[in-house]
This record gives structure tokens, sequence and C-alpha cells, in this order.
């Protein structure tokens, strides 16, 4: 790290000393275990446009074509592991320094860590909800007969998102077999919130009231681009509690902010990580 992130750090290091801090982790924290972010350093730009809600319930094509995309990108988003910024998380909540874990990816890896009571703003891709019964089953039971009804489907995607949607020709998606709700036979949909859902309102009364009793909301790799994320920024200020951000690249948060370092998260989180032993006594 170059000396303004070293002193940068060090900032961020007395402030986790203190305790209470919130985390809010976007896209660009998974991107060292594999998971490109949408608009970050890693990022790649996207062929087409996200699912929306109202296209995956109305057109049962689309529905199938999301379904074979998800079926594969699944490889990847299932397959990945936490990084040292997941396990510096996780190592900072079991010392007592956070009051709060949220997260706008879908990806599972704050647990798979050792995170508990995380605030999954948009969901979790490891579970599929019926949208006719409401019965919750795990992805890999899905996986398992996805792959069974589809037995010659051997179509390789040419990229993956983060919301772990694949992207690969039309053309290899002829033929592909969705399964339906083993209970009801209703329509099975990632437990995950689409463009045109909304954030289910107990998330965001959950979250909000952390960050409202924080002393810090800390921003570990998201741009803020959308106000899902930058809502909570904008009611920490509001509220008098600092703002830091950890991020590589442009954040939109960076006018809230009191303090934005701009270095790999990968880099930055652990080297905090290893100092804080030392506050196992002085948090809370």
């Amino acid at each position: 790290m170059d000396l303004q992130v070293v002193e940068q750090a060090a900032r961020l290091d007395g402030w986790l000393a203190e305790g209470g801090v919130v985390i809010l982790s976007g896209a660009g924290l998974s991107t060292d275990s594999g998971i490109p972010d949408y608009r970050g350093p890693s990022g790649s730009a996207r062929r087409g446009t996200p699912m929306t809600y109202q296209t995956f319930t109305s057109d049962p094509i689309a529905r199938r074509r999301y379904w074979a995309r998800s079926h594969l990108g699944w490889r990847t988003i299932g397959g990945a592991r936490p990084n040292d910024g997941h396990l510096s998380v996780a190592r900072w909540q079991r010392l007592g320094l956070l009051s709060g874990v949220i997260t706008q990816n879908v990806d599972g890896l704050h647990q798979a860590a050792g995170a508990r009571e995380v605030v999954e703003l948009h969901g979790n891709l490891a579970r599929i909800v019926c949208l006719d019964c409401g019965e919750l089953t795990a992805r890999d039971e899905l996986v398992a007969r996805l792959t069974a009804a589809n037995p010659e489907f051997t179509a390789v995607a040419s990229s993956i998102n983060p919301d772990g949607d694949a992207e690969l020709d039309d053309a290899e998606l002829d033929g592909f077999t969705v399964v339906p709700c083993r209970s009801c036979d209703g329509v099975l949909k990632p437990d995950v919130v689409y463009f045109g859902e909304t954030v289910p309102a107990d998330r965001v009364t959950t979250a909000f009231a952390q960050v409202e009793a924080a002393r810090t909301l800390l921003i570990l790799g998201s741009s803020l681009t959308v106000m899902s994320g930058r809502r909570f920024v904008l009611r920490a200020v509001k509220e008098g509690i600092r703002v830091a951000i950890v991020n590589r690249g442009v954040t939109r948060g960076e006018p809230y902010a009191d303090l934005v370092i701009d270095a790999p998260l990968g880099v930055v989180l652990p080297n905090l990580a290893a100092d804080t032993d030392k506050y196992r006594f002085i948090a809370g």
C-alpha cells in the first residue's frame, strides 16, 4: 500500500477500534472470489439487460432462457469461496467490532466466511422460492433436477454476471427444460430481488435500524450507483453517523463520506484484520 492508503487505513483502524461499525457490502467485495463486479475495474458490460420480475412471471420463453443461463452461472457462483475480505468481516464480527452486516450481494459468501445475522437486501441465489405456494428449497436440489431434465445441455457460458446470470447465445438455449415446484407444480424463482421488485420491507427496516444505531457505516466494494445501497449512506449522514468507503474506482458516496480509500479490498481489509486483536477489550 502507498503512504496515503496506509495513513487512511490507520484512520479507519481507529474507527474499528471503537466498535459499533455497520458493514454495507457490494459486488466489489466478491471479485477476489471470481465473481465479477458490475461497474468496478473487474467488471464487464452486459450484452443484455438483467431479468425483470415482470418478464420472468409473464413470459415462459424468457423464463426458460433465464433458467438455462442461471443453471450455467451457478457453477461459478455456487463454487465460489470466501476471500480475505469476507474473512476479515467475519473476524471483526467475532471480535465484537461490528453491530451489523448488510449486503447487496446474493452470493452468500459472508455467511460462508462465518458472518452471522447478515441482512441480505437482495436475497440469496442458494435459495429457490415457489411463486405459487411459497415453499423454499435449496439450490443444489434444483441443480440436480435441471441436470436430470437436460442431459444433452452442453452449452458453455462466455461470461458470468454478479447475479449468476450467464451470457450465451440464444441458439444454445433451444430445448432447455424448466422444472416446476415439486410440491404444487408452480413457478420456481431464485429467492432474489429482480429488477422491478422491491426489497422486502422488513429487510429495509432492519438495515436502517442498524445504520441509525452505528458509530460508523463502512461501505465495502460498492459504487453506490443505485439507491438500494446509497439510501443507507444518506440516512447515516442525516443522523450524523460517519461514513467510510473502501472501493476500487469512483463511488457516488464520495460527497457524503468522511473517508474514502480507493485501493484493492484484498489488500486493505486483511491488513486491518491483522491489527484487530488489540481491540478485543476496547470495542463495545
